[in-house]
């Protein structure tokens, strides 16, 4: 069986990828190793309206789940909260909002495979040969969305996960919790996002820690409806995004996930948008040159994001409990210019934050934490 292009993952960024291909004629076809698609649900789903908006076109309103009007950020005694509601932040059903993209590129024309694992692919003369646990197929093109396991034996970037969908009284509100202790989430956080129908998301990931003992204590006595464990990656690009002549990577396979925070629904989604775009040009003109125009584009909008997101999840990494405290409290009194930031792309209202704060008493917050580091 052959295709023009076989995309490997059925998350948001292969369907998007998908979806592109199709619009312009190609045949396309999907493989996804799970029995349904939008499962296993690894993401806390929280992306704004202008992100959907820029991957999907028209939202449907049945994929949002609640809609985010504050973020509140704890680190010991300190909490600063922040209003979302100018970003139009929302919490999405991520089963949803992949089965929506899947019909998109379905009345496209896209093939959708499921239960096929990969097994092994191999670069031909001018063709790609997938070979999954129920036969093989060709392509020209092939676009790996696999997610972060294809970055599996990188080291430094992984992290592991852990989310459970809680029941919760209280969690009809519209507050995000982001929890930071390096103690217990050692370079990274604990986070609450209410799903608003009685439910709410809550989860944990850090460096080297049990995130089943850690979500447990989390939890509490919460009624726990689902559990979910997958590693975060947060290790930033992973350059080249083309494999070969004609193997492409996209999504969380390609780097494309925050490094502050692991997410991607925006970031990722737009990788499988751009590369599903230059993916049919090259086809269409017989010229596998111009693939190289799919990580060109993806890095003019987001390199330099994402360059300062690695710089701002190496700094935290460094800093202790009481540092993030005392920077918590400087940057409470900056909240307004937070609260005029972009959800998806946070590095530039961060650095804007710095730079309008009493940088006296950050460097000082700063220059203890190392003091600190140094003493131990």
């Amino acid at each position: 069986m052959d295709y023009d292009v076989v995309v490997v993952g059925g998350s948001v960024s292969g369907l998007l990828a998908a979806r592109e291909v199709a619009s312009n004629g190609l045949s396309t076809l999907v493989l996804e190793e799970d029995g349904e698609i939008g499962t296993p649900e690894h993401c806390g789903g929280l992306v704004s309206i202008n992100g959907l908006k820029a991957i999907l076109g028209h939202i449907p309103e049945h994929i949002i789940l609640n809609r985010i009007h504050t973020a509140t950020i704890s680190a010991l005694s300190t909490s600063i909260s922040i209003d979302a509601t100018r970003q139009q932040v929302v919490a999405v059903d991520r089963r949803l909002l992949d089965k929506h993209i899947a019909m998109q590129a379905s009345k496209e024309g896209v093939d959708i495979m499921l239960m096929r694992r990969v097994v092994s692919f191999k670069e031909g003369d001018g063709s790609v040969t997938i070979n999954t646990n129920r036969g093989s197929v060709s392509c020209k093109v092939m676009i790996d969305a696999r997610g972060c396991s294809v970055l599996a034996g990188k080291g430094r970037g992984f992290l592991p996960s852990a989310q459970y969908e809680v029941y919760m009284d209280s969690s009809s509100d519209n507050d995000v919790k982001i929890y930071i202790d390096q103690d217990r989430y050692p370079g990274f956080f604990a986070w609450i996002i209410p799903n608003g129908r009685g439910m709410a998301r809550m989860g944990v990931a850090g460096n080297g820690i049990n995130v089943n003992q850690r979500l447990e204590e989390l939890v509490g006595n919460y009624t726990v409806l689902r559990k979910i464990y997958a590693p975060i990656w947060v290790g930033g690009v992973q350059r080249p995004f083309i494999q070969g002549r004609g193997i492409i990577r996209v999504g969380d396979a390609a780097g494309q996930s925050k490094p502050t925070t692991a997410g991607g629904i925006y970031t990722s989604g737009m990788g499988g948008v751009i590369a599903g775009r230059v993916v049919s040009k090259a086809i269409l003109n017989n010229d596998h040159g111009m693939l190289q125009e799919y990580e060109r584009v993806w890095l003019g909008i987001f390199g330099k994001e994402f360059e300062r997101m690695l710089i701002l999840r190496r700094l935290f990494e460094r800093l202790d409990n009481r540092a993030i405290e005392r920077i918590l409290q400087v940057m409470s009194n900056y909240t307004h210019i937070m609260m005029e930031g972009d959800f998806d792309l946070h590095s530039s209202v961060l650095l804007k934050v710095i730079t309008s704060s009493d940088l006296l008493m950050l460097t000082r917050a700063l220059l203890s934490n190392e003091i600190r580091r140094l003493i131990r």
